[in-house]
């Protein structure tokens, strides 16, 4: 009878610490909705309190006797101590306030505190199919509502065009790209998941999610799709020089590929795509001089102090918020907007934009703090990635990086950790029945 109690006591917990972990992720992913309703912008915010509280309580209350979710977890959470001591670092070298650390921090390494609060609840077959239904649930939610937005409200006749189909991200400049990556990744997830539901009806939703795509005008997801797909194929080269041509060719397509669909094929030439790559580039120029110490190409400038999501735009548009917080900005950014704005390229695609994930990183945090980062992906891609599925998803992160600052953006993110989390429990309770 005891033992049955302690089986109850520890079922209620495991339920609690995953129904915290999806409260977490709505969160962030619900944010924007919820603030259209009326509720302060302060709301967008919520999530860097509740994603770190539900990976504490998940801690907590974990008592996985797996040595392998044991492993796991310290080697992830041993990466996030070397990523926190290296931001701090680069905080202190360049006078950062420390809501920039913080928020920096919390900004790069939510999606990995979110798979540490899965990875180590050890769940039952139950726990992942409830999770799974949950994140089916928000995926049709936002593809719905992006279908309604365009075919119903007619949201793109307005002002901004189709930008204005975003899903669930209202209210967000490039709300129609993460939007559409998330609608698209939801679609790859159920075609290949959902085996229970009939062919026709899984094929029919991912349709819709590319349907999605390209009513959103966010043609470059589907080259990233593309592109990921041929470097998974890389992937299983075991020759290395194979290897590094396929994935050099496949990064190149995607530039010119949605260069050519943003643009109808119509006056291409090689100048003007030698003038976007000057411009997606240019960032690697102005940073080098703001330099002021011999340690900055190592911690870089300072955390939200140059071109990534913070630096970029968040600082300023919630400057009245951050700045009595004691935030605080240098000038890079403005140097690179300027230039953007200068530029005939600065308002026609994302995929030339200078302000990309893996370059603010490197302008933020130097090539340490890149190094670090990449290392935590590469202990995701090593520990967690347990099938092609969670490996091309991981891949479609590392292309969006090289575009954009998608891998900056919490309702993104937290849905492709979750999709990585709970794909590698269900395979580890498979390999277990």
């Amino acid at each position: 009878m005891k033992v049955e109690a302690a089986c109850q006591q520890q079922r209620k917990g495991l339920i609690k610490s995953s129904t915290i972990v999806l409260l977490a992720f709505a969160t962030a992913y619900f944010a924007r909705i919820i603030e259209a309703l009326g509720v302060p912008a302060a709301i967008n915010f919520l999530h860097f309190a509740t994603v770190p509280l539900a990976c504490g309580i998940a801690l907590v209350k974990a008592r996985s006797k797996s040595q392998r979710q044991l492993t796991i977890v310290q080697e992830i959470l041993l990466g996030l101590l070397i990523f926190f001591i290296l931001i701090c670092a680069s905080g202190l070298l360049n006078n950062a306030g420390l809501i920039n650390v913080v928020l920096n921090y919390l900004m790069l390494t939510e999606p990995f505190l979110l798979i540490v609060a899965i990875a180590c609840i050890p769940m039952s077959l139950t726990s992942t199919e409830k999770l799974h239904c949950w994140l089916v649930r928000f995926g049709f939610i936002s593809l719905l509502l992006a279908l309604l937005q365009r075919f119903v409200l007619n949201l793109h006749l307005q002002e901004g065009l189709e930008d204005n189909i975003k899903g669930v991200f209202l209210n967000q400049g490039s709300g129609h790209v993460v939007g559409a990556s998330v609608s698209l990744t939801f679609g790859t997830y159920y075609l290949c998941i959902a085996k229970e539901r009939p062919l026709w009806l899984r094929a029919s939703v991912f349709i819709a999610t590319i349907v999605h795509v390209l009513v959103s005008d966010a043609k470059q997801v589907l080259a990233v799709f593309l592109v990921a797909l041929v470097l998974l194929f890389c992937t299983k080269l075991k020759d290395i020089t194979e290897f590094v041509k396929y994935s050099i060719g496949a990064i190149l397509a995607v530039f010119i590929a949605v260069w050519l669909a943003n643009n109808g094929f119509l006056a291409w030439s090689v100048d003007m795509t030698l003038e976007g790559m000057k411009l997606k580039l240019v960032g690697f120029s102005i940073i080098p001089s703001f330099y002021h110490s011999p340690l900055n190409p190592l911690l870089g400038l300072g955390p939200g102090h140059t071109i990534g999501r913070l630096g970029g735009w968040m600082l300023r548009d919630y400057w009245d918020l951050l700045s009595p917080l004691g935030a605080t900005q240098l000038s890079v950014s403005e140097a690179v907007w300027s230039v953007v704005g200068a530029s005939w390229f600065g308002d026609k695609s994302s995929m030339f934009s200078p302000f990309f994930g893996w370059a603010g990183i490197w302008g933020d945090l130097g090539l340490l703090g890149l190094g670090a980062y990449f290392y935590l992906a590469f202990l995701v891609w090593c520990r967690l990635c347990s099938d092609d599925l969670s490996r091309f998803f991981l891949l479609t992160i590392f292309v969006f990086g090289l575009i954009f600052t998608q891998i900056e953006e919490p309702g993104y993110m937290l849905f492709m950790a979750i999709l990585v989390g709970l794909q590698w429990q269900t395979n580890r309770l498979r390999r277990l029945s």
